[in-house]
């Protein structure tokens, strides 16, 4: 695994927090990038651990601040808080939510002040993943081998719908209750202990997603689910607090518009986590992507 990968996610879970203290509200005035007066302030909430959430918000801040909005950035660490904040209208955005199933349960709870911006990307999908040396193909092979897991599934944040979708569904269809521990504590917890099981080409089994960078990065492979219970594919969605596309029918529009495929999701997911890791303003890495990428937008706002 080239090193920097890992070592920038690390960099950025360490930044987040899950106060929303201090968020601007929607109708805060300010100026806008350019020098020019402000369209409005637009809050961005994101997990910075969870990389299609982390690229599509600094996506979204670029094009935002081109056409005069003021963009705040706000980190948190887990999907709870942030479906809070977005339904309170502490957060006006989440760049990259996965309502359809992995958020079904926040959406049950707060999708009557949430409104639906569209769904950029159509084939994600939630995964148990091991290293190719692993003689393991099936989530079904997992049971009664145990003992070269040392009886552990290790997992992400405890309040992720993956952590959910893993352990309410896939392992009691699998009968791995009783023989596994999910083990939750972040994401860039589990990407280190990945990592350092590949390095001494141990087995290992962890919870994963797609799209992810770390799907390329590491030397793995799914785990095939036949029984199906770590869900359908499902559509990553632009979230945002009701009444936003009243209040910014532009923002609305240009946000309505992008959809990407794989190749393109992966490419700004590259561009923004690994080749700009080290760059704390992700500008250039945003208009190296948008020049490669000039159909992923309805419309491309330029310099």
């Amino acid at each position: 695994m080239n090193t920097r990968h890992l070592t920038g996610i690390l960099a950025v879970g360490a930044a987040a927090s899950l106060a929303l203290a201090g968020c601007s509200s929607s109708t805060d005035e300010g100026s806008s990038t350019d020098g020019g007066e402000s369209m409005g302030t637009i809050t961005l909430g994101y997990l910075p651990a969870w990389t299609d959430g982390l690229s599509t918000a600094f996506l979204l801040q670029d094009q935002l601040e081109k056409i005069g909005y003021t963009v705040e950035m706000q980190e948190l660490t887990e999907a709870g808080p942030l479906y809070a904040g977005l339904a309170q209208g502490d957060v006006d955005i989440y760049p990259s939510a996965w309502p359809e199933l992995t958020h079904a349960s926040y959406m049950e709870e707060y999708g009557d002040d949430i409104e639906d911006l569209g769904t950029y990307y159509d084939n994600a999908k939630l995964t148990l993943a091991v290293p190719t040396y692993t003689d393991i193909d099936s989530i079904a092979d997992l049971a009664g081998n145990a003992d070269m897991f040392d009886g552990q599934i290790v997992g992400i944040e405890p309040g992720a719908g993956l952590t959910a979708q893993t352990q309410d569904s896939a392992m009691p269809a699998y009968g791995l209750d009783g023989e596994y521990e999910l083990l939750t504590s972040s994401t860039a917890a589990m990407l280190t202990e990945l990592e350092t099981a590949i390095d001494n080409e141990e087995d290992i089994v962890v919870t994963l997603w797609r799209p992810f960078w770390a799907n390329d990065a590491f030397d793995i492979k799914d785990l095939e689910d036949p029984e199906g219970a770590m869900g359908d594919p499902e559509g990553l969605h632009f979230l945002a607090t009701a009444g936003f596309s009243e209040e910014f029918p532009e923002a609305a529009e240009l946000i309505g518009g992008i959809e990407l495929d794989d190749a393109q999701y992966g490419s700004l997911e590259d561009t923004v986590v690994n080749e700009y890791a080290d760059e704390d303003d992700k500008s250039a890495a945003i208009d190296e992507w948008l020049e490669a990428n000039p159909e992923a937008f309805s419309t491309i706002v330029a310099e």
